[in-house]
């Protein structure tokens, strides 16, 4: 990956045997699989192991040239510290406005915009979720097919709401993320809730009046008027009378929403009206080969084109931490940048673990030695622009930010994905090198394949096959390019693998409170 590397992974389907001539004439010492590192000179023990010019560790033992260089040969380095780090001395790369490119999308009345028009049904406790889930079905079945125009209907599962710490600090973070995924751009400013009613998370607390669109209040029973809180159906109401009064209740409160989103049209829409997300999961050693690389070209193209781009993952730039700070556009940008990472380093602390229990048997499989190795090769999705502002986990993005935000996050792909919905993501792009079959409800999710064997075996599965960088020669802004126009048919509607398969992950709350 640099020129002062002491190490290569081998792109070889299947790995190369022991006594393997490489080009340079070094012969393989052991047989090493696919993904995972050769060592190409000798080194001493306690010498340096260097991938990406970045030390990912120390040997360990002596090693020989053409050895299989894994985990447990490697001493992982310890963690920056926060202090006397580079602080935005990157220079603006001042790229070229990138114009003239579109989609269509749909526009909300607060200015956002959606890539689908989705009615989504907020919960406030995971008590309600099973007649939810028997009323969306209802809802699907009866109401959806006379309303051609809305692409779906879905529950706002969570298992939040009660037997929780409410009012304990860190409880904003789980609150606030409900909050503004129910004002998502996918949904059309349409706020539909069902409560149970004794539970801890009162409608009104999930969404203060004045902190959502105002609508037509419905007739339903147990419903309370908009003007008072947010549209809800109160399942402990007395008006309701058997479980069945629940359902018809949901389902005729539905009505009306529907039929909003209904009346909306797709328009053209500049491509700077995107919020994309990005995020990496069963990652491997080509993630920061060919999809990651990738995914920062069209990161570049975006921003470029005046959208914004996410990307997060704490755990998984933290070992680039110094590469965050100095791209920072101000001191302030990035004195955020290390709150938040300080923040999680505590949290981290509190259960007694460190940035090393994020690597998962399957990124050690795929030749992902520890943390370090897999940040710098997760934090290249961001691309070379100068990061603009940074978000807090469940905080909403703004109308004016935009360009490149760092939203803190934890690396979990659920809570991720989740956290990103509610900064406002109106779409997702995930790389995998491992394979999951991934995807949210809520957004389309762009899913990109680090290696062919990958895209070749999941090719129903994978919308994108980005190890041909290693594998067919292709160049890191063809597939960068290829993404980007990815991105434009299916903010218009095009439906990814996993929208055609109706795979969807649940959404999971970030709660670092006390459970009571």
């Amino acid at each position: 990956m640099h020129e002062d590397d002491n190490v290569a992974i081998v792109v070889n389907d299947g790995g190369l045997a022991a006594g393997s001539v490489l080009d340079s004439g070094l012969v393989l010492i052991d047989k090493v699989p696919q993904g995972h590192k050769v060592l190409l000179r000798d080194l001493a023990q306690g010498d340096t192991i260097k991938r990406y010019n970045v030390t990912i560790g120390r040997a360990l033992k002596p090693l020989k040239a053409g050895c299989w260089v894994h985990e447990r040969l490697i001493e992982m380095p310890v963690a920056l510290g926060f202090e006397n780090l580079p602080i935005a001395q990157h220079q603006d790369p001042q790229l070229a406005p990138l114009e003239g490119y579109t989609f269509e999308g749909y526009k909300n009345k607060d200015g956002s915009v959606g890539t689908r028009n989705i009615l989504a049904i907020t919960t406030t406790v995971q008590c309600v979720a099973g007649v939810v889930s028997i009323a969306v079905q209802r809802i699907k079945s009866e109401l959806l097919p006379q309303y051609p125009n809305v692409d779906d209907v879905i529950g706002l599962e969570h298992t939040y709401g009660c037997g929780v710490a409410i009012d304990a600090p860190d409880a904003i973070i789980p609150i606030r993320t409900l909050r503004h995924i129910s004002l998502n751009p996918n949904f059309g400013g349409e706020v539909m809730v069902v409560s149970l009613g004794c539970e801890k998370l009162q409608p009104d607390r999930l969404l203060p009046p004045g902190s959502f669109p105002l609508q037509s209040a419905g007739q339903g029973l147990g419903l309370r008027q908009a003007q008072d809180g947010p549209e809800t159906v109160c399942l402990q109401d007395d008006a309701h009378v058997g479980f069945m009064s629940m359902i018809d209740d949901i389902v005729q409160t539905a009505r009306p929403h529907l039929e909003r989103l209904n009346a909306r049209k797709r328009e053209t829409l500049p491509a700077s009206e995107l919020i994309v997300g990005v995020q990496c999961g069963g990652s491997d050693a080509f993630s920061g080969v060919t999809a990651n690389p990738a995914v920062g070209f069209a990161a570049d193209l975006l921003v470029r084109a005046g959208a914004t781009i996410m990307f997060s993952e704490n755990t998984e730039v933290r070992d680039a931490v110094d590469q965050l700070t100095k791209r920072c556009a101000s001191q302030e940008v990035a004195a955020e940048v290390i709150r938040e990472l300080s923040w999680y380093d505590k949290y981290l602390e509190r259960g007694r673990v460190d940035r090393s229990a994020n690597t998962t048997p399957g990124n050690k499989a795929g030749g992902l030695s520890n943390i370090v190795e897999k940040a710098m090769g997760s934090i290249i999705k961001s691309g070379t622009t100068l990061i603009q502002s940074v978000l807090a986990p469940g905080e909403r993005l703004r109308k004016d930010q935009r360009g490149l935000v760092f939203a803190a996050t934890p690396a979990s792909d659920f809570i991720c994905g989740t956290l990103q919905l509610a900064a406002g993501m109106n779409l997702h792009i995930f790389t995998t090198g491992r394979g999951t079959p991934y995807g949210l409800a809520e957004c389309p999710v762009i899913k990109v394949a680090t290696r062919t064997d990958l895209a070749r075996r999941w090719h129903d599965l994978m919308d994108i096959d980005a190890g041909r960088i290693a594998s067919e020669g292709a160049s890191i802004e063809e597939v960068g390019w290829e993404l980007f126009r990815l991105m434009l048919d299916v903010a218009s509607g095009k439906k990814t693998w996993a929208e055609q398969w109706k795979l969807h992950n649940a959404l999971v709350l970030f709660n670092p409170a006390p459970v009571t």
